[in-house]
């Protein structure tokens, strides 16, 4: 048979597409015809055994309370943050929501691959630098399409993007470890391409209130598969204390009560010998095999000895006294 050749030739494809038709063919024969089916589409990236958008939650409310700290170092002005939960989102869909101009910046997330993007509203950036020279944190109304930031507010910008950086890579710590590099800004979110049009990304938009009329966000944009390499650390729970809480010591006495009931099995080792197995082959039933008997018997607990134990009787019983408890030897 050729290479290219096909299985079945037209004539037999059609004989076999009219049997269908005509219900002359038998369909409901095969096997596993009870399985479960879930239809897949290759092409696209499924969401839903991925990222934990949980996870995601509570290293963004642990970021707030950093990144507000830090502004308050540089701006003299806490601005009150408001969380929204992390969406996992089509790139085309979030950028399309987007007018000109925004503080676009396109970063890199090491050791995480690919590009990430930090979108700083104007708003933020206008109450910002206010704050730093004394204001009252006024915001600005809707700018020009192309109006572009001056060195004193690219400036800001660099200011709030250091903070970012740094309060995000303290949230992440009990995760993974994170560096951040910024790679360009741009006012045009269209010009900072980090994901295709199709693409998944995870959303986290934080809204800033400085005042009543400095109201803005920042949005933390990752693609979607930036986030594989670590899913398994985000499906697991991200630690938020360092086990003194009272929750955790009512948790541990409760698992040291249960423990306690547990039921074990004590063997008495009374001696031991060696012999061959040749010996052991030429054994008969009566033959006697003598050995030197110890001053005490060992007790074992899953093949550990824990006691060196005496064999008497008690009653009618026999029983062993506990001499001594053995140490465990941690080189064992």
């Amino acid at each position: 048979m050729a290479e290219n050749q096909p299985l079945l030739s037209p004539d037999e494809l059609a004989a076999l597409s009219a049997s269908l038709n005509d219900g002359s063919l038998d369909i409901d024969t095969g096997y596993n015809l009870d399985a479960p089916v879930r239809k897949h589409d290759l092409a696209a990236e499924d969401s839903s055994l991925g990222v934990n958008v949980s996870s995601l939650d509570m290293i963004n409310e642990r970021f707030i309370r950093l990144f507000r700290l830090g502004m308050l170092e540089v701006l003299r002005t806490s601005p009150r943050i408001n969380p929204s939960r992390a969406q996992i989102v089509r790139f085309g869909d979030y950028v399309k929501d987007l007018k000109a101009p925004l503080s676009v910046n396109v970063i890199r997330m090491a050791p995480l691959r690919g590009y990430a993007m930090v979108v700083i509203e104007p708003t933020v950036v206008f109450s910002s630098l206010d704050s730093f020279f004394g204001g009252f944190g006024r915001g600005v109304g809707q700018l020009p399409p192309g109006r572009l930031f001056t060195p004193t507010e690219s400036r800001i910008i660099k200011i709030i993007l250091q903070v970012f950086f740094r309060s995000f890579k303290e949230a992440w710590g009990p995760v993974t470890a994170i560096d951040f590099e910024h790679v360009s800004s741009e006012i045009n979110p269209q010009f900072a391409q980090i994901a295709d049009e199709n693409d998944l990304v995870v959303l986290s938009r934080f809204e800033s209130e400085a005042t009543a009329q400095g109201k803005g966000f920042i949005d933390m944009v990752i693609p979607y598969v930036a986030l594989k390499p670590v899913r398994d650390l985000l499906r697991s729970r991200v630690q938020t204390g360092d086990g003194n809480e009272a929750s955790d010591k009512v948790w541990h006495a409760q698992l040291e009560d249960a423990v306690r009931d547990s039921a074990l099995e004590i063997q008495v080792l009374l001696g031991k010998l060696s012999l061959s197995l040749q010996q052991l082959q030429n054994m008969q039933p009566g033959d006697v095999l003598p050995f030197k008997k110890s001053e005490s018997a060992r007790a074992l607990i899953e093949d550990m000895p824990v006691y060196d134990v005496e064999i008497g009787a008690m009653g009618s019983q026999v029983a062993v006294k506990i001499v001594q408890a053995i140490s465990p030897n941690p080189q064992a």
